[in-house]
């Protein structure tokens, strides 16, 4: 699973560098501040990347002595700097569009709305591929580096219509291109929310996992000896689910027998569902 988010972060570096590449060329040459500002958020997911990669080489890290639970949490802690990478960028792109608003410049090229079709196509496509792959190993991090291609794709929309209403509107409507890089920057920051809010919810704790909490009923009941179950806490740490689970079984056991039980259903959940980390099971008589 590591290795997959690895790789998967890997092609989003070398994407958005490439992009980033284009969007400042065709920004330039363009006359286009819409597309530069597209281009300064590429360079700013290029580092937001790296911190993703870092987060999720250390959230992998083995449990140790003074980590028993594993460096899971380090996961949607790089959530939030990447959440901050993406405000700080935003901000600087409203600045800036505010600036060239109250300048006057030139009307874009024509030949950029076709340089943006083809990244908000293929943003849109990156978006897909990596939070299908995120939804996959419940990575919080890799989901975030999901909405950074999808966002990208926004600005890059803005960006299109900006330029297009420019273009078509001819002098006088040159700040339009401006006006879309605004835009933009709310977009951007709406995703922010989408993006660090399920990663509060991963260091607060919260149980929000009801489908996973049924399939671990349902596992429980076919393991010989449990009669039911009763409290079931679920919490995440990086990609792995930790869970403490009441089971119970016949009062007149012997403590052997209740702990064979247990054991025996420690074993069956962490063989049935991969992404369980540490499981505790406490006994209960019927």
């Amino acid at each position: 699973m590591s290795n997959l988010a690895i790789r998967t972060v890997l092609f989003s570096m070398l994407g958005n560098a490439v992009l980033a590449g284009i969007k400042f060329l065709a920004g330039i040459f363009g006359n286009s501040y819409a597309l530069i500002a597209d281009g300064i958020e590429s360079t700013v997911d290029i580092f937001s990347s790296l911190l993703v990669l870092m987060g999720l080489r250390y959230a992998e890290r083995p449990a140790d002595e003074n980590h028993p639970y594993g460096h899971g949490k380090a996961e949607p802690l790089i959530t939030f700097l990447v959440v901050v990478f993406l405000v700080v960028s935003a901000v600087a792109i409203a600045w800036q569009a505010i600036q060239n608003i109250q300048t006057p410049h030139s009307l874009p090229e024509p030949w950029t709305l076709i340089v943006l079709g083809a990244i908000i196509i293929w943003k849109e496509s990156s978006y897909q591929l990596v939070m299908k792959r995120a939804k996959k190993i419940q990575s919080s991090s890799l989901k975030a580096e999901a909405w950074h291609h999808r966002s990208d794709a926004f600005t890059s929309v803005a960006a299109f219509l900006g330029i297009s209403v420019a273009i078509f509107g001819g002098e006088g409507f040159e700040v339009a291109d401006d006006y879309a890089a605004l835009i933009a920057c709310v977009f951007i920051l709406y995703n922010c929310y989408g993006i660090f809010r399920p990663a509060l919810s991963e260091v607060m704790d919260e149980d929000n996992y009801e489908e996973l909490t049924q399939k671990i009923r349902k596992i429980a009941l076919q393991v010989e000896g449990v009669k039911g179950t009763e409290k079931c806490f679920i919490r995440k740490a990086g990609m792995k689910y930790h869970v403490d689970l009441h089971a119970t079984v016949t009062g007149s056991l012997s403590v052997r027998e209740g702990h064979d039980i247990a054991h025996a259903l420690k074993d069956r959940l962490r063989r049935e569902l991969q992404e369980l980390g540490h499981v505790l099971i406490h006994i209960e008589p019927a």
